[in-house]
């Protein structure tokens, strides 16, 4: 079993999330992880998908997706050389006295602080899933309080041809 990243760019209409994950829901697929966000043109958004399974699976997944009118294109991002980002808050007890270590661990991940009281502090992170699985890991001495993820987005680094958004669907 490989993790699968799934890049579609779709039309940016109402439903269109409800249609894609029922797609997945009714044929057993499973969504590790799911983003979805407005492109740089207004009228198409990009949806990241993050998909376990095999070969099989994928094509599965490929082929059903494909079916899907509001869908322009599909592609396999684990195939090519991609850049990915996981964003996560994180919220941990920190008294006056574990600051000092919470801020020395934020240094070394180049992660944020982005909210402090008396009793906690609350931590930004972005990155690649390993490192944030990681930050997430040393952080829980410290009692993880509250934890929340966007998700995993991703672009593929480039593009050996410049492709249109009405190009066929292609995986």
């Amino acid at each position: 079993m490989m993790k699968h990243v799934i890049s579609a760019l779709v039309q940016n209409v109402p439903g269109v999330l409800s249609h894609i994950s029922g797609m997945f829901a009714a044929r057993g697929y499973n969504i590790d992880s799911l983003a979805v966000g407005e492109t740089h043109d207004p009228h198409f958004s990009r949806m990241t998908f993050v998909v376990v399974g095999n070969d099989n699976v994928l094509n599965q997944v490929r082929l059903q997706l494909a079916k899907i009118i509001t869908v322009v294109k599909v592609e396999d991002l684990s195939t090519m050389d991609y850049v990915e980002r996981d964003l996560v808050l994180i919220r941990v007890k920190a008294s006056p006295l574990q600051r000092s270590a919470v801020m020395e661990l934020v240094q070394i991940f180049r992660a944020n602080v982005v909210d402090v009281s008396q009793t906690d502090m609350m931590l930004e992170i972005s990155g690649k899933e390993s490192k944030v699985e990681a930050f997430i890991d040393v952080m829980r001495p410290f009692e993880i309080i509250e934890l929340v993820r966007t998700g995993r987005i991703a672009l593929a680094r480039t593009r050996q041809e410049q492709e249109s958004f009405s190009d066929q669907t292609s995986l």
